[in-house]
């Protein structure tokens, strides 16, 4: 059931991308109310630096609530810092086991440089195939153009904006807008 309601939202695309040593996460910045675009320049990926290790975080889905997971996921870092995939397996434990966080409307894309991680209510944390993860109303189509450019030689930050180009161009819920950080 809770598969159910990530399926419906609408308004960005969020791509990461490990290629050559670096990770890649990028997200658009167009906000929609129905359909009508409400921001186009929100920035949809961070930079968190708990306990002095680097993450980036990129979310879909309802700000206020991927701000609340950030700030949970930022604080189990500081408890277990250099540990993402520990600290994101007990994020999602809580979000799909407390009752207020099971109401939040968010997924994650989340690196610290060597995994590259997505994080769902549905107490998902998954590592993706291939290297290349999205989320958000254009991820299929992002994931699709850069799983295709993966062999090439452009790098992980030049394809994920390729990818993010093509989404662009196919989802009206995605912009040209991109926010993107590397580690």
């Amino acid at each position: 059931m809770a598969h159910e309601k990530f399926s419906t939202w609408h308004g960005t695309t969020i791509i990461g991308v490990k290629k050559n040593g670096k990770v890649v996460i990028a997200g658009d910045g167009q906000v929609s109310l129905g359909q009508t675009v409400i921001k186009g320049t929100a920035k949809k990926v961070r930079k968190l630096s708990p306990g002095g290790h680097d993450v980036i975080a990129g979310f879909a889905g309802s700000t206020a609530d991927a701000f609340t997971l950030l700030e949970r996921l930022e604080a189990k870092l500081d408890a277990m810092p250099g540990q993402l995939a520990r600290a994101s397996v007990e994020l999602a434990k809580d979000w799909r086991t407390d009752k207020y966080l099971q109401k939040l409307e968010a997924m994650l894309i989340v690196t610290d440089g060597e995994q590259l991680l997505v994080i769902t209510g549905a107490g998902d944390v998954l590592e993706p195939e291939h290297n290349v993860a999205a989320i958000g109303s254009g991820g299929n189509y992002a994931l699709a153009a850069a799983r295709g450019m993966m062999d090439s030689k452009k790098s992980a930050e030049d394809v994920a904006r390729k990818a993010m180009a093509i989404a662009a161009d196919i989802c009206v819920y995605t912009n040209g807008k991109l926010t993107v950080e590397t580690l």
